[in-house]
């Protein structure tokens, strides 16, 4: 069923309350399928997962498609691996626990990062030393011209930090309707990545799994990041920056502790929260918009913020960030 003239308030993190022209939902490739064939062809196209990852600043003259397909099957499995394939509108965390619960290794650095599956390959998503293409075996979805599905492996999903040829060359051409990870049985655990060790040492465990590397991350996310159902955020807003050598040398001049990471290619990726709180703005709130009191990367709304002046915000931000450091932010979240 298409519907007419709905908020949006309930589908997007941020609480943002606009509206969209059209609006409907779907459980499965036919349902998205007749959706696609029914579709007024001039009215553009939204695809809308768990909603995290947007920013949303006017209302929007689109046929907005609720994802909400399900389903979890192991399609593959050996003594060492299992590949799993996944409905794209599954939310992220809720697959990322079947998986620990199952005693499965490779995706429990994720833990608790918002959004649906579906979204997982189209940035890359990751946190704590792992990404999406660490266990990524291929993903399908549905060409929204020709409604043909087409099955894409790694080298074909081009990623990079945080990119996808999904959020580039084939923008707005398909809708991912499944994903297939291929995890592992014998967990090679992670806890080299902030401050992981340092909270399994905490909690006081003495044999740690796949589940205690996904309880540490979730307690280190909940107490540096506010609960979208609390107050509206969307997570990261800003990407952590790659900047030349030179440019990492002339900011450790004046802040010989700024984090860095060194990159293959010889450049070194800045932490952007540190950016952010050195210059000031950590806390810092304008109206009834913000910078989060204990994470600089994360933009929150108090209730009544517009996605204009949520937006305005950013821009004041990376202006700063470029004329007291000599580098650009970019910003994470998709704008609307």
């Amino acid at each position: 069923m298409i519907e007419h003239n709905i908020s949006l308030k309930p589908y997007n993190t941020f609480g943002i309350d606009v509206k969209a022209k059209s609006f409907g939902r779907f459980g499965s490739l036919d349902e998205l399928k007749d959706l696609l064939r029914n579709r007024d062809q001039e009215t553009p196209l939204l695809i809308l997962g768990g909603g995290s990852n947007i920013l949303l600043t006017k209302d929007l003259p689109f046929f907005v498609l609720k994802n909400e397909i399900s389903g979890i099957e192991v399609v593959e499995e050996t003594d060492a691996t299992v590949v799993v394939k996944v409905g794209s509108g599954v939310e992220w965390h809720s697959f990322v626990r079947y998986t620990v619960e199952k005693g499965w290794g490779g995706i429990e650095n994720m833990s608790l990062i918002p959004g649906s599956v579906g979204a997982s390959p189209m940035q890359n998503i990751g946190a704590y030393g792992a990404e999406i293409k660490d266990t990524f075996v291929s993903l399908e979805a549905l060409h929204i011209d020709t409604l043909e599905v087409h099955t894409f492996n790694k080298e074909e999903c081009q990623f990079g930090y945080r990119e996808s040829v999904f959020k580039r060359a084939l923008k707005d051409q398909y809708v991912i309707v499944s994903v297939s990870y291929r995890l592992s049985k014998n967990p090679v655990i992670n806890t080299t990545y902030g401050a992981i060790q340092s909270e399994i040492e905490t909690m006081g465990v003495s044999e740690v799994t796949v589940d205690t590397v996904s309880q540490a991350v979730m307690n280190i996310r909940r107490s540096k990041l506010p609960d979208p159902k609390m107050l509206g955020n969307a997570g990261s807003f800003f990407k952590n920056p790659v900047v030349s050598k030179e440019v990492f040398e002339q900011i450790s001049v004046n802040y010989p502790d700024a984090p860095h990471y060194p990159q293959e290619s010889g450049e070194e990726k800045l932490a952007a929260g540190w950016l952010i709180e050195k210059a000031g703005w950590k806390g810092k709130r304008i109206g009834d918009c913000g910078v989060h009191e204990k994470q600089a990367l994360v933009l929150v709304n108090y209730g009544g913020a517009t996605g204009s002046e949520i937006y305005e915000l950013s821009g004041m931000i990376i202006e700063d960030i470029r004329s007291k450091f000599g580098v650009t932010l970019e910003r994470e979240v998709n704008i609307l």
